[in-house]
């Protein structure tokens, strides 16, 4: 398909411009889509305020949560065909480098990324329609199937912390990837404490099934204030932290009991650090560990979530916005106003 779309361009850090730009053509074993929903993300946030590694081009298209319908396919592609209802996520393993032969797939060293969902067309790479692709079920709207890849990745993050039913779990954050735990941590049987500093957004963690909420704003000790919602005081079983900021990480580690697994999900600015208690990891016997992106198993477990219904997927989106209000809405969730906004063609 030849032709001009509209789209948003990122040009540098705070520099995104509403224009026109080429259709993308796609080569053999690929396809075209037209999206039909692409929702705002924290990495998004982050792309438009500061950059982000993944954009390389100066006037690439961003954004990588999308859904839509196949408008065009190239030669070899046998599992899909036009018209076709699809959700994909944003990348793909290799399958053959040294992280993935040890099954490390998040960590591939040839990982194909793969941004443009704020345009109204985005071309899918191979590797990603083979393995990464869903039809969208019947029911399922396309702003719900559009919450796969965060979805997958906090699916990672939920199976990396081994919450055990009846589990304490701390969950830092109540934005979209918090909430997410939230819902999550539930499936799994967990009592869950939610904190934030937004009134608004702890009242959503509530409807994703928070059983405790901390507002940090209104304790003195955050850390205490959890660690009273436990047996004895001891602290939570699992501690999570969605926020990204190496305070909160600090935060996060200390609210965990003797044993805990604390699961520092969050990623920080590039070069930042956190000062932890040499002597709380080794007389505790604390498990920390980092939780990065998705593999193909995940994704497979997210869309299944999805697709039976299991995750509440519209109470994610707040509102819908068309493309031309890209911008306005990151904004928006940078002031912790919404979840997600559902940006439209």
């Amino acid at each position: 398909m030849k032709g001009k779309m509209k789209a948003q361009l990122f040009y540098g850090a705070e520099d995104v411009r509403y224009s026109t730009t080429d259709i993308p053509k796609i080569n053999d074993g690929e396809a075209l889509v037209k999206i039909r929903s692409a929702l705002t993300c924290g990495s998004d946030l982050k792309t438009y305020k500061r950059g982000h590694p993944t954009m390389i081009e100066e006037g690439s298209v961003f954004g990588h949560e999308w859904a839509g319908d196949i408008a065009e396919i190239g030669k070899n592609v046998d599992n899909f065909k036009v018209g076709d209802r699809v959700v994909a996520v944003n990348s793909a393993p290799c399958f053959k480098c040294y992280y993935c032969k040890l099954e490390r797939y998040s960590m591939c060293e040839n990982i194909v990324y793969n941004n443009g969902a704020y345009a109204e067309y985005i071309k899918i790479p191979s590797s990603i329609l083979k393995i990464n692709t869903y039809k969208i079920p019947d029911g399922v709207e396309y702003k719900e199937a559009a919450l796969l890849e965060p979805l997958a990745c906090v699916v990672h993050g939920i199976e990396e912390s081994n919450i055990e039913a009846g589990d304490v779990v701390a969950v830092n954050g109540a934005g979209p990837i918090g909430l997410m735990f939230v819902a999550l941590a539930k499936l799994k049987g967990a009592v869950v404490i939610s904190a934030d500093l937004s009134s608004e957004r702890l009242a959503c963690a509530k409807n994703f099934g928070a059983d405790f909420t901390i507002n940090a704003s209104e304790v003195s000790d955050q850390v205490q204030a959890a660690k009273d919602l436990t047996e004895g005081g001891k602290g939570v079983d699992v501690a999570i932290d969605a926020t990204g900021f190496p305070k909160v990480w600090e935060t996060t580690v200390l609210m965990g009991r003797k044993g805990a697994t604390i699961n520092l999900f969050g990623g920080c600015k590039s070069g930042t650090s956190i000062n932890i208690d040499t002597g709380l990891i080794h007389y505790c016997e604390l498990t920390i560990k980092g939780v990065y992106h998705h593999t193909p198993y995940y994704v497979k477990k997210a869309f299944k979530l999805i697709a039976s219904g299991q995750i509440n997927s519209a109470g994610f989106i707040t509102a819908d916005m068309p493309l031309e209000k890209v911008v306005d809405a990151l904004e928006l969730i940078g002031l912790q106003k919404g979840i997600k906004y559902n940006i439209t063609t």
